[in-house]
């Protein structure tokens, strides 16, 4: 399992392709962005990520209360955990900061997932 900008081209070894994001992302076209799939509902909050609003300096704490939602979204992370025994996976954002962003604490919970 990875994570990538959904910016970025696609590959043949993205495996499936799931975007993790609330909101579609903006420029791009759901046929050339090739999503297998899309689970808003694992995103952050609209209250969380406007508050966060990529500030790096807020991402510890940001991913403490985002840890917190997760918990109320089991059967996502149930999902893509099952879907990750079967294929590759590769969770897409469209964040700028490939550092600080929702995607880095998914996949992080993802792989303590059980």
């Amino acid at each position: 399992m990875k994570i990538k900008r959904v910016y970025e081209k696609p590959e043949r070894d993205d495996g499936y392709r799931i975007l993790v994001d609330r909101l579609w992302p903006r420029g791009i076209s759901k046929a050339s962005a090739e999503i297998d799939e899309w689970i808003k509902e694992i995103a952050p909050s609209t209250e969380l990520r406007k508050w966060f609003n990529h500030e790096p300096e807020k991402f510890s704490e940001f991913k403490k209360r985002y840890k917190e939602e997760l918990k109320t979204h089991v059967a996502e992370l149930k999902k893509i955990h099952e879907i990750s025994q079967k294929k590759k996976i590769t969770l897409l954002y469209s964040a700028k900061d490939t550092q600080y962003n929702q995607a880095v604490v998914l996949l992080e919970v993802l792989q303590k997932f059980k």
